[in-house]
């Protein structure tokens, strides 16, 4: 009998708690779907139509369930928001056709659009990224960031919606990639695995400053390079080896490398190990 009404005192304590909620809860699986289906439709929903009528009515689904999202994040305007979205796609479409070019022509083991498209998780992250940051610059709450952590977990790219990124961004390999909230990246720039373009402070009364690094154009950032802080510029055309930690600004046109020392030897001339046990 105290089982079951602790039962119903949690119960009720949750109910009430959602009740207070401004807007009813998003329900993540249905975003995720539509994330999903947006891209379909997007980079090869032409061959699922049979005719521009189906193709039509896939695009009013997929406005019309938009409208659903932004409701439940508790905005009213649902219908003009996603009318703006959707007025906006194409040229966010031809932003990622000139991102899917520069994979093309960057990557040597790219051998055709379509197995970037179906393959490449650094070009799924960048579209998901790129219609985020549009919601995003619409202000629409929670939306974004369900979206965006979508694809960090099925890439691991985390790139916030808030990000500016330019023209033909190219991420290769993409594993572990995060790129802040306040970070600018320019036209022509290659990211490669493990690269954080992160803060040097991640306390709360610094939310409104920019607090990430600022990457101009045709920019080369290699492996597990860590850049961080949000005064920190790396001048155009300038390459970041892996391993690479900074936290200054760097001129147009330099080459920043690590350099670590390897000793090769022989195993037979190795020292007998200590026994030890644990």
């Amino acid at each position: 009998m105290n089982t079951m009404k602790s039962k119903n005192a949690i119960s009720q304590v949750l109910f009430n708690r959602n009740r207070l909620d401004k807007g009813a809860p998003l329900i993540k699986a249905k975003v995720e779907i539509w994330i999903e289906d947006l891209f379909s439709w997007l980079f090869y929903g032409h061959g699922q139509c049979e005719s521009i009528e189906l193709f039509e009515q896939k695009e009013q689904k997929l406005n019309s369930d938009l409208q659903f999202f932004i409701t439940q994040v508790g905005i009213e305007n649902d219908l003009e928001l996603a009318n703006s979205f959707f007025e906006d796609l194409l040229a966010i479409y031809n932003d990622l056709l000139a991102d899917l070019d520069a994979i093309l022509e960057f990557d040597p083991a790219a051998k055709s659009k379509d197995e970037v498209m179906l393959a490449y998780p650094g070009f799924f992250a960048i579209t998901v990224y790129r219609i985020a940051n549009n919601l995003w610059n619409k202000k629409i709450a929670i939306l974004p960031r369900v979206i965006s952590e979508y694809a960090h977990g099925k890439t691991g790219v985390d790139i916030h919606p808030g990000a500016t990124i330019g023209k033909r961004f190219f991420i290769d390999h993409g594993t572990g990639i995060v790129i802040g909230e306040t970070a600018i990246i320019g036209d022509e720039v290659k990211i490669y695995q493990g690269v954080t373009l992160g803060a040097l402070s991640v306390s709360k009364d610094k939310a409104e400053v920019k607090r990430h690094p600022t990457i101009e154009n045709n920019v080369i950032i290699y492996a597990n390079a860590t850049i961080l802080g949000g005064n920190t510029v790396i001048g155009r055309d300038s390459v970041i080896g892996g391993n690479v930690w900074l936290t200054d600004s760097i001129p147009a046109q330099t080459l920043v490398y690590h350099k670590s020392e390897i000793s090769v030897r022989s195993k037979n001339n190795f020292p007998e190990p200590i026994n030890f046990s644990i």
